[in-house]
């Protein structure tokens, strides 16, 4: 009985006033790129993949996102020693452009060149040397060439069978 005196206390407590929120100015922090080195994320995209240490797991194309370097203050004062300066950015070799002069502009056409000749010098040979190889093999006995090529199809087909293999069943 005497529990029931204590609701209107309650309610009584609830109905007080709540204090005026009064804001006081803080004092300036400096900013937190420039006392503090950010970290460094980089992306890596990845394919579908059978996974080294199980051959039953198959990976999807993904990206996995790893942090190259951490966050780390910057104990580098500014001129006047009151201030940080913000650090000149790392950056990764792998989106500069590549240098470019003369000298590696002409190793570059040089190679163009002799891939190139090499690539021509192959056709005319590969064009000089068929007839001869067709004519060999017809001199041989006139069923040569296709076995030649019965031979060709039926290892072009044990490779692809084994290939086959290696799929996973969703390709």
């Amino acid at each position: 009985m005497k529990s029931l005196y204590l609701i209107p206390l309650l309610f009584l407590s609830a109905c007080s006033t709540t204090p005026k929120l009064t804001l006081r100015p803080q004092p300036s922090l400096p900013v937190a790129e420039t006392v503090r080195y950010p970290e460094v994320l980089r992306a890596y995209h990845f394919g579908r993949y059978v996974d080294p240490n199980d051959d039953s797991v198959m990976h999807g194309q993904h990206t996995v996102f790893r942090v190259e370097e951490n966050s780390r203050w910057n104990l580098h004062p500014a001129n006047d020693g009151n201030e940080f300066t913000l650090p000149p950015s790392p950056h990764d070799a792998a989106f500069n452009p590549t240098p470019v002069n003369d000298a590696v502009l002409a190793e570059v056409n040089a190679q163009k060149l002799a891939t190139i000749q090499i690539l021509m010098q192959g056709r005319s040979l590969s064009a000089a040397l068929a007839p001869a190889v067709f004519t060999a093999l017809l001199a041989v006995d006139a069923r040569a060439p296709w076995l030649l090529l019965a031979v060709a199809m039926v290892g072009g087909a044990a490779m692809l069978v084994r290939l086959e293999r290696h799929l996973p069943v969703t390709a």
